[in-house]
């Protein structure tokens, strides 16, 4: 069985869930590329507080990290809903297997194996979807804390 029949066989769900990973993963690969310049984002701060005079500096600091964030809240929604609709697609295939014995009985075997192929497809397919963005999220987050501490210390040395 090549690919694309799991993903047929894994029904709307899987598809819900590669569209879930197309977009999340754009924003992982936004994100990658523009949070990674720290001292070129504590600069930008740094410049935005001058213009600004802002008498809360550190509000301020954290107002523009709060911008850096845009994005981030997708990516968790993503890593969060995932195994959602995979546990879902599983209750799905479990339902659909039960519903075939109740009908033919358990004779047969294979009448109650497409269920269960959904139900094993849907949650894979949940879980690789959901892990990566999960330490995404976690990475970024942890990268826009180290861009707010740096700017508070170096900002508030001043």
């Amino acid at each position: 069985m090549d690919l694309m029949e799991y993903i047929d066989k894994g029904g709307i769900l899987v598809y819900i869930l590669i569209a879930l990973n197309v977009i999340g993963f754009t924003i992982i690969l936004w994100k990658l590329f523009t949070l990674p310049r720290k001292n070129a984002l504590i600069n930008k701060i740094k410049q935005k507080l001058e213009t600004n005079a802002q008498s809360s500096t550190y509000a301020q600091i954290e107002y523009e990290v709060k911008k850096l964030e845009t994005g981030l809240t997708y990516i968790k929604n993503i890593a969060t809903v995932a195994p959602l609709l995979g546990l879902l697609g599983t209750v799905i295939g479990v339902y659909k297997s039960f519903e075939a014995i109740s009908k033919s009985g358990l004779g047969d075997p294979t009448i109650f194996s497409n269920g269960i192929a959904i139900a094993l497809i849907t949650t894979i397919t949940g879980l690789i979807v959901a892990i990566p963005h999960h330490l995404a999220y976690n990475h970024f987050i942890s990268q826009l804390d180290s861009i707010e501490l740096k700017a508070k210390k170096e900002i508030g040395d001043k």
